[in-house]
C-alpha cells in the first residue's frame, strides 16, 4: 500500500528539510531518498519536489547554488538548509507529534471478528 500524495502533502517540506540538516543536496538525490527511507511507501512526484524548493526557498527556508557534476559535467542545482529553516523544520515536527497524538484517537487499534472494523 502506498500513501496518498493528499494525506503526505503537509509534510513534504518536512522530510526535504530533514534530508538537508546535515549536508546539502539536490533534487534527485532528495527524491530517492525519500523513495528508500519509506520503503517506497511513498514516492513524491517531481513537480511536487520542486514546488517544495521554490516555496521554502521563497519563505527563506532553504537556499540553493549551482555546482559542477564533475561525472557529466551538467551544472547541479543544490539546495541547503538555512538557521530559518531549521526552525521551521522543528516547528513542523512538534506539530507532527500533536497531529499524530490528535488522529490517533480516532483509529481502531483491533480488528472485529470477521476482519472488519
Amino acid at each position: 500500500m502506498a500513501i496518498s500524495s493528499d494525506v503526505i502533502r503537509g509534510y513534504n517540506d518536512t522530510m526535504i528539510l530533514y534530508l538537508l540538516l546535515d549536508q546539502p543536496s539536490y533534487g534527485y538525490e532528495i527524491s530517492r531518498q525519500i523513495k528508500t527511507l519509506s520503503h517506497e511507501k511513498y514516492i513524491i512526484k517531481e513537480t511536487t519536489l520542486y514546488s517544495a524548493f521554490t516555496r521554502m526557498e521563497k519563505n527563506g527556508y532553504i537556499t540553493s547554488f549551482q555546482d559542477q557534476n564533475t561525472a557529466t559535467g551538467k551544472r547541479r542545482t543544490y539546495y541547503q538548509i538555512t538557521g530559518k529553516g531549521r526552525a521551521y523544520y522543528q516547528e513542523k515536527c512538534e506539530e507532527w507529534l500533536l497531529t499524530q497524538e490528535v488522529v490517533e484517537q480516532f483509529i481502531r487499534k483491533g480488528e472485529t471478528e470477521n476482519g472488519s472494523y
